[in-house]
């Protein structure tokens, strides 16, 4: 059972854009249905959403029922008051709803395995359902109040306080929840007091790649668009968003309308939901409606911009693929954007992207490698990015054909896969017994060590199978998350420990067998000597350093990159000495450095499980292959390099007891894996 509050729902042709909340998370929710329902293992799917009066809209949406397909039921509830609400008016609905809804739930004949809430006020409903008939319920929050709030959002500052204290309460009482982004799941959550990485899992939304990729530019889309441009075969900048101020389409404008080069180079097109009359929508919605018209009349664009009134949702794919045509660039100039489904389908139609740093789109552009990433409160820059793609057409050629491959992997039945695995351990999944005193315990690396062969992940999965007296833990420099996306997507069986951000964390499998529990004992370790802010200053002032991404500062781990210039890390730690900080740094496959408490290393973390489990040093098993597995590796009595390792890694001291593997990469942990179990410790 989905609940979906917020918007106009309906069982097809969802009229998007007809009110500030029938948007993005809609389209989400539909789309995951669909994928959801054409899975055999699943019987039956209701979507439970609210009755209103809707004189805006010829369709009844007061119906009790409406069937979606042959598993799927729209059921919408009635409440207190009869008129379309708004989510911050919703509030005064939801104990209503509640009760409607357990009503519900009893008379049906079966009720529902699990309940997915989607936005928070959902989420207060299906804790009461979970309260009263003790179903299980997970939580998407699509967009989170507290970032609102830090973009400067709160037109309404007590209906933004209520709409995080929900949130807040979606995070204590859900049993997983859901992000689309490593940035929700690391960034945006982490503001809230009830964050816990354990619980959150990303699972990326999916898109239908075929209908964009094999859109043509029909004539209905020329007819819509061609009308309003003087020169209707220039290149196009294209958005489409609803007109909510977060989604800045009026910076977009100005950033059009300040650039002489692109208003003589590129038309605009601005594809901002449908509208009849400004009188008749949304007061948001028309005041930014308005905002844009003076916008255009300000910068004289008439003949240089279009902005239809009308669209159908078929239209869409012909609206890229004229863009596309074109020569084109696609825009998301949002204030924040939660995870980006356009910049997706923009990909997948080959239009080269230029989009807001905040949010998802930092996963999507870095991983589809199509386009550029700017802040959207730099006007001219946000300018000077579309000028810079649309100037070079090798360059388009180059990213357009980027974001078509990418696309693919952006599936929306590999989404229902997982999410469905994800449910099914929740339901079922084993809790994890207990760690033997005889056990021996493999620590493994996983960028070039597990993964990075396919050869090779399938020899260590098939190795795992039979040998599942060995506790798994995982080691890397990628985040809790990232780290979870790689193994999960290579096949590999769930770790009982991950030590993550190259040993600043440490998570470990909880009861349930499927979240993990953060170690706050490693956490209070680190914290007692650790002046964050005074290291990042004095790292920054260091010659050729470079911060990496927001998405990879950590707590206790600052990142850097240095280029090709191993110089570099010396100078690191010289400057730290000088200014009396005391800090771990670690130098790793030639251009990333990271900066830890002092002592902080995968080899420390390692030593950390060994005492949780009471282990002793010969019945632990380490394997890596850069130089920040080098302490892990020197630290422990059994350690495995694979045959791929870094020159660095070859290079560093006191290593001479490792065991060199003639196989690269998870064949290579294989090797080692068999020369201990079945030799014994090797004399250094």
């Amino acid at each position: 059972m989905h609940i979906a509050l917020q918007g106009c729902l309906r069982a097809n042709t969802v009229e998007y854009g007809i009110t500030s909340d029938t948007g993005g998370h809609i389209q989400y929710l539909m789309q995951l249905v669909s994928a959801s329902a054409s899975d055999p293992r699943v019987e039956r799917i209701d979507i439970v959403t609210r009755a209103f009066d809707a004189p805006f809209s010829a369709h009844d949406y007061r119906r009790a029922e409406e069937t979606v397909n042959a598993k799927t039921r729209l059921i919408r509830l009635a409440s207190g008051k009869p008129e379309y609400l708004d989510k911050e008016a919703l509030h005064t609905e939801l104990d209503d709803l509640t009760a409607a809804l357990n009503a519900y739930i009893a008379r049906a004949p079966r009720r529902p395995d699990f309940i997915h809430a989607h936005y928070a006020d959902a989420a207060e409903v299906a804790a009461g359902a979970n309260a009263c008939h003790g179903i299980p319920f997970v939580f998407t929050a699509h967009s989170l109040g507290r970032v609102k709030q830090a973009h400067g959002g709160a037109s309404d500052p007590a209906a933004l306080a209520r709409r995080i204290e929900y949130e807040e309460g979606a995070l204590a009482r859900a049993a997983l929840v859901f992000a689309s982004s490593r940035d929700e799941a690391e960034l945006q959550y982490a503001d809230y007091e009830n964050y816990d990485p354990g619980r959150i899992r990303i699972v990326r939304p999916g898109i239908d790649s075929a209908a964009f990729r094999d859109a043509r530019p029909a004539d209905d889309a020329h007819a819509l668009l061609a009308r309003f441009l003087t020169e209707p075969d220039k290149p196009v900048i294209l958005a489409i968003a609803r007109p909510v101020a977060r989604k800045n389409l009026l910076g977009l404008v100005r950033a059009y309308g300040q650039s002489p080069t692109l208003r003589e180079r590129a038309n605009l097109v601005i594809v901002a939901g449908t509208r009849q009359r400004l009188a008749d929508l949304e007061p948001e919605l028309a005041e930014n409606m308005r905002a844009l018209f003076e916008a255009i009349d300000e910068y004289d664009l008439h003949g240089r911009i279009a902005y239809p009134k009308q669209h159908r949702a078929e239209d869409i794919p012909a609206i890229y693929a004229w863009a596309r045509e074109r020569g084109g660039v696609f825009v998301n100039p949002a204030l924040n954007e939660p995870f980006g489904l356009t910049l997706l389908e923009a990909a997948a139609a080959g239009l080269p992207v230029v989009a807001t740093d905040s949010g998802g789109p930092n996963d999507i552009v870095s991983y589809c490698d199509n386009g550029e990433l700017v802040s959207p409160h730099d006007t001219d820059g946000l300018a000077t990015a579309i000028e810079r793609v649309l100037a070079d057409r090798r360059r388009w050629g180059r990213l357009s054909r980027n974001g078509r491959r990418a696309a693919l992997d952006y599936d929306w039945h590999e989404h229902a896969n997982r999410y469905h695995a994800l449910l099914a351990d929740l339901d079922a999944a084993p809790a994890p017994a207990p760690v033997s005193p005889r056990a021996r315990l493999l620590v493994c690396d996983i960028d070039g060590t597990l993964v990075g062969c396919r050869t090779g992940v399938r020899r260590f999965n098939a190795w795992q199978a039979e040998n599942d007296d060995v506790v798994l833990a995982i080691a890397t420099g990628r985040s809790f998350h990232s780290a979870l996306d790689v193994l999960e997507q290579a096949g590999i069986r769930r770790p009982r420990c991950l030590i993550t951000s190259v040993g600043s964390e440490i998570y470990h499998l909880a009861d349930d067998g499927t979240t993990y529990r953060r170690d706050h004992g490693w956490v209070h370790r680190l914290a007692a000597n650790w002046p964050r802010a005074d290291i990042a200053a004095c790292v920054a002032d260091v010659p050729g350093v470079l911060a990496q991404s927001p998405l990879e500062q950590r707590r206790f781990k600052l990142s850097y990159l240095t280029g090709d210039d191993p110089a570099i890390a010396t100078a690191v730690r010289r400057r730290l000495r000088r200014e009396g900080l005391k800090a771990s740094v670690i130098h790793s496959h030639g251009c990333y450095l990271d900066v830890l408490p002092l002592g902080v290393s995968k080899g420390a973390a390692v030593a950390r499980l060994r005492d949780r489990y009471g282990l002793p040093p010969e019945q632990v098993i380490v394997a890596g292959d850069s130089g920040n597995d080098a302490e892990m590796l020197r630290l422990s009595q059994q350690s495995i390099i694979v045959a791929n390792a870094e020159a660095e890694l070859i290079a560093y001291p006191g290593l001479t007891h490792a065991y060199r593997a003639r196989a690269g990469h998870g064949r290579g942990v294989v090797e080692g894996m068999q020369y201990f179990l079945g030799a014994g410790v090797r004399a250094s």
